[in-house]
């Protein structure tokens, strides 16, 4: 049953559980259509409770009977609702049985135990475990599990979590299998599996000498394109024993891929759930992109392990002590995976690369959230529907929260804070605030005398903070000045309910440099010690730091590293910019210069057009990014990376009224352009970055891919002939998806229509009996420059399409609706109408899905008027559509009353 009234949950209003569950074992009887859970809870009355009733959640289910130390209750002794099974007058020690009865094959929201090609599988986090059986279902209930599944023989592979104590055929038949998990966890890393399975093993001795068994299950056939994952679980346990100190602590640990799952993978204790888009690969289907997914998500899953299950959240608003942790260590894994086995300066490279990959994720999807209506800190004051608060902000700042500390503290000082943290708080449900004591005792170790009070402040104001920078040079004296002075307006849900004394100055690490007029650094003292790089650590609303003996008038490197999630405001001139993007010693605040000319460009030529000038690129920019190009000490992935145009999402953030179709037309000229007058320099490219021999996934040719195929894209996107029949060449030829997907979307985007066509066609009949290489198929198409909402309705009509599976929808319906602006956006509001469509068909299947279709509307109040009101009326039509979900309820309702 649906909720109309929304509840909304306040973090104030915490209290902990009345009651300990120490131990739960559950029985569960498979069958698709009705599985039968038995579930057997030793129930304890904490003391500062007496009297409380015992309230279970539950949502869907059906009630079989209720026993309480082995007599059944008669219906007036137990209340139940559509949402709580309520026992009253429980004595302070108990053992309650629930028989219950769920119907896996009818449930469509894919929370809960559901069915999927024809398997079992389930889904908890963060409120799915009500929907199998009666419980307390909140993280701080912590518990450990024995878990009996019971099935026939059409499910011969059943998984839980923890160490399998128990496998045998029963007397009827059925196979029985029983899981032990000997460490306490809350219900929503509960996991179940079964079904038809292939896998693929390895066994490992850990660090302190055990041997383990890692294990990857995924559907017969498939074997052959789960080794990559399997050797990124591997690289992951060894990275968190070396970086980290932590070892593996179950006898197994299993990874299982699933067509139908609503998130990207699961950190169940020990079973691992996973979108398959994150296990499967092969050299023929999936790219450079999905290797380095797989191997960032199965180590952020694994490292789980430790930051969210061995240390798990109080509550849900504290999400991102382990998202946000979790993040961080797996960008980190990355980085070290991308850099080992090169020199220092390749090394450094490679992890820049990962660094500029972040913060452009970061910009693209956190940015725009924290300045829209669903504005909200890292750590959340309330909620309607916690689904929602899965975001950009809790993972991806959150990462940059953590990374922060990282920061302050230095290598060695962070790892002695996580080592305190889990001294402290191993087996616990901790909050944000725990986090940030284990590290602040560190940080008053380095700095007698401070303390973390202001970096709090993170953790519960929103908004992406502006730092304003100004330089004051004095020749005679050879003195800079530096001045810092920050600022960040109420957003989102701070304008509904404002921080208590209002906002106040965050502590900020401001990580910059000083290049003179050659482009040499300059060396800078600091705290008494000499160094090209100052860590300026900014708490105050402005302060000032000098350095002496600066020879010359300066030019600033800021954020170098991109030390905080802030906006950098300096007036830097282009002859500035240029010599920055030329020579700076720090890679990011390279790649940020070039960004930003880049930026000022677009948007220049954007104004021109809405003006109706004569689109014209200047010579310095295109000076500029021919050096780029042509500098032969860059190596293909930092280039490729330095090369990119900032995305359209980044780009409207500096608008002041968003203009999609003026934008994408302003951004493809200059492309065109880039394309046309450098088609000598990216002809050389392609042939340097050519990659013969078996393909791998290592950076060095992956890096040559990806500069190879934008040369590619350039070269078509600027008219080139020749360029399109080498398009045609490598997709015929191609040894890899990498190069088969780069070319076929040069030619969809810029090559001839018929040719295109017949391209797609063909690679549709080739894979058309792989699932993700056809998530691929459709996604190319939601995004081309020709697509319209018809083009999309037609997709949305072929036999491969179904909007049931979510990797589908968001292949083609997502990928139009969020990453296609001058499709969504026509002037006669038809994508609009497709969206508002889109979110209610969803809705009524899988309401967590349709509440992230529906956040494409959420910054509607800040674009040119003409597309402004006609977005406004999609979202008042949702708002009022009868059986509206709380997910899109609360989603859509911010939207229109938090306007910006």
């Amino acid at each position: 049953m649906r909720t109309e009234t929304p509840v909304t949950v306040y973090r104030k209003d915490y209290q902990p559980y009345p009651f300990e569950i120490p131990e739960v074992a559950l029985a569960f009887d498979l069958h698709p259509e009705t599985t039968t859970v038995t579930s057997r809870l030793t129930v304890r009355r904490r003391a500062d409770h007496g009297g409380a009733p015992l309230k279970l959640d539950g949502s869907e289910l059906e009630l079989v009977s209720v026993c309480v130390d082995g007599r059944q209750l008669s219906p007036g002794e137990y209340t139940l609702d559509e949402h709580a099974l309520t026992l009253h007058a429980l004595p302070d020690t108990a053992l309650v049985e629930i028989v219950s009865r769920c119907r896996p094959a009818a449930n469509s929201t894919l929370m809960g135990l559901y069915v999927s090609g024809g398997n079992f599988f389930t889904q908890c986090e963060a409120e799915g475990f009500r929907r199998i059986t009666w419980f307390a279902d909140r993280p701080d209930v912590m518990s450990r599990y024995r878990v009996t599944l019971r099935a026939d023989t059409a499910y011969p592979v059943l998984l839980s979590n923890g160490n399998l104590v128990e496998q045998r055929t029963l007397p009827d038949g059925r196979a029985q299998a029983v899981w032990e998990d000997p460490y306490p966890k809350p219900c929503y890393l509960f996991a179940l599996v079964a079904g038809r399975f292939t896998h693929r093993e390895t066994r490992l001795n850990t660090v302190s000498g055990r041997e383990v068994l890692l294990q990857v299950y995924s559907d017969p056939g498939s074997e052959s394109k789960t080794e990559w994952a399997l050797e990124s679980l591997v690289r992951s346990v060894r990275w968190d024993e070396t970086r980290f100190g932590l070892e593996l602590d179950l006898d197994r640990f299993m990874v299982v891929a699933v067509r139908d799952f609503n998130m990207g993978a699961m950190e169940n204790k020990g079973l691992n759930i996973f979108n398959a888009a994150y296990v499967l690969a092969d050299a023929d289907t999936a790219t450079d992109a999905n290797y380095e997914a797989i191997e960032a998500v199965i180590g952020h899953e694994y490292f789980h392990n430790w930051t969210g299950n061995r240390v798990t959240c109080r509550d849900w608003f504290q999400l991102s002590l382990k998202e946000g942790l979790t993040v961080f260590r797996d960008q980190e894994f990355s980085a070290d995976m991308m850099a080992r086995g090169l020199d220092a300066q390749a090394a450094a490279s490679a992890r820049a690369v990962k660094r500029i990959d972040d913060v452009v994720t970061l910009r693209a999807a956190q940015f725009p959230e924290d300045a829209g209506p669903m504005a909200h800190p890292i750590r959340p004051e309330s909620y309607q529907e916690i689904g929602n608060f899965y975001t950009a902000t809790v993972y991806e700042k959150g990462a940059e929260v953590i990374r922060m500390q990282h920061t302050l503290l230095g290598e060695a000082g962070f790892r002695a804070g996580m080592d305190e943290y889990f001294r402290r708080h191993d087996g616990q449900a901790v909050t944000c605030d725990d986090f940030v004591a284990a590290m602040e005792s560190v940080y008053q170790r380095q700095h007698p005398g401070r303390d973390l009070q202001v970096f709090r402040r993170w953790y519960r104001q929103a908004g992406t903070p502006r730092v304003t920078v100004a330089l004051d040079y004095d020749a005679a004296a050879r003195r800079c000045t530096v001045t810092l002075a920050q600022r960040c307006a109420p957003v989102g849900v701070e304008k509904a309910a404002p921080v208590a004394g209002g906002k106040q100055p965050f502590h900020i690490p401001f990580a910059m440099g000083l290049l003179d007029r050659s482009g040499k650094p300059i060396s800078l003292k600091l705290d008494g010690k000499e160094t090209t790089t100052a860590l300026l650590e900014l708490t105050q609303e402005r302060q000032q730091w000098i350095f002496e003996d600066v020879p010359s008038a300066p030019i600033p490197s800021l954020l170098r590293g991109f030390s905080a999630p802030v906006i950098v405001e300096y007036p830097w001139n282009d002859d500035e910019l240029a010599l920055l993007s030329a020579h700076d010693t720090d890679p990011f605040a390279r790649w940020e210069a070039g960004q930003e000319l880049a930026t000022r460009e677009i948007l220049r030529l954007t104004a021109l057009r809405q003006a109706g000038g004569q689109l014209k690129a200047s010579a310095a920019f295109i000076q500029a990014w021919q050096a780029l190009l042509e500098d032969p000490v860059l190596d293909a992935a930092y280039r490729a990376r330095a090369l990119s145009l900032p995305s359209e999402k980044t780009l409207a953030e500096r608008m002041s009224a968003i203009d999609p179709p003026s934008l994408a037309a302003a951004r493809d000229f200059l492309r065109a352009e880039i394309g046309r007058q450098l088609a000598g320099a990216w002809r050389q490219a392609i042939a340097n970055c050519q990659t013969p021999g078996p393909y791998t996934p290592a950076p060095e040719p992956a890096g040559k891919r990806a500069l190879k195929n934008m040369a590619l894209g350039h070269l078509m996107a600027g008219g080139d002939t020749e360029a399109a029949a080498w398009a045609v060449a490598q997709y015929e030829n191609a040894g890899n998806m990498t190069d088969r997907l780069g070319a076929l979307t040069a030619l969809v985007n810029h090559g001839d229509e018929d040719v295109a066509t017949r391209a797609l066609s063909h690679f549709y009949e080739q894979w058309q009996h792989d699932p993700l290489v056809i998530d691929k198929w459709f996604a190319l198409q939601a995004t081309a420059r020709s697509t319209t909402v018809d083009t999309v309705r037609g997709l949305m009509a072929h036999p491969a399409f179904t909007l049931r599976n979510p990797n589908r929808a968001r292949a083609l319906i997502f990928q139009f609706c969020l990453n296609n602006a001058r499709g969504l956006h026509d002037a006669a509001g038809a994508g609009y109408a497709f969206w508002e469509e889109q979110v209610l068909a969803l809705d009524a299947l899988n309401p967590e899905i349709a509440a992230r279709l529906a956040r494409a509307m959420d910054n509607w109040s800040r674009f040119v008027p003409a597309l402004r009101a006609p977005m406004q009326a999609a979202l008042e039509r949702v708002r009022a559509h009868a059986g509206l979900s709380r997910n899109v309820s609360e989603i859509v309702s911010k939207a229109l009353e938090l306007a910006a």
